[in-house]
């Protein structure tokens, strides 16, 4: 009795361990996928399975079918061959609408950085002309005294 009992409650760890390792996480990830799909529209990037870049053109929640605009060319796809969003088209609208202050800013950073670094940049090539020069001049005095 006590092998029989030990063996049935084995089985009934190995059948838990089974679900909170393979069926679980596959349940988190179809859920994930249904919420993606459901905020998928027009002008948003996917990837397919394929691993096809595209841009949304049309959903059909009827049909279950994506429209994608790859470079003029349409394709139509079932939606669950959409692998991933890259990015949707509100988030681009937004930074696009917030580039342009930071964009101003960081150029002012950029002409600062830049005059410092052709400061640096002449400073050193001034200092490598003098330590070539020591080398010329012992070249050429061994040279001197070579053909004498």
């Amino acid at each position: 009795m006590n092998s029989s009992t030990s063996s049935l409650i084995m089985i009934i760890l190995l059948i838990a361990l089974m679900y909170f390792f393979m069926i679980r996480p596959q349940q988190k990830q179809r859920r994930q996928h249904a919420d993606m799909m459901s905020k998928l529209k027009p002008g948003d990037e996917v990837v397919t399975i394929g691993r096809l870049h595209g841009v949304v053109n049309e959903v059909n929640e009827k049909a279950r079918t994506v429209t994608l605009d790859c470079e003029g060319i349409y394709l139509t796809f079932d939606l669950i061959a959409i692998q991933r969003v890259i990015s949707h088209a509100d988030e681009e609208k937004q930074q696009a609408s917030d580039q342009p202050a930071k964009s101003s800013a960081a150029a002012g950073e950029a002409t600062a950085a830049d005059s410092e670094s052709s400061s640096t940049d002449a400073s050193e090539s001034a200092s490598e002309e003098e330590s070539a020069a020591p080398a010329d001049s012992a070249v050429a005095a061994d040279s001197d005294a070579a053909e004498k």
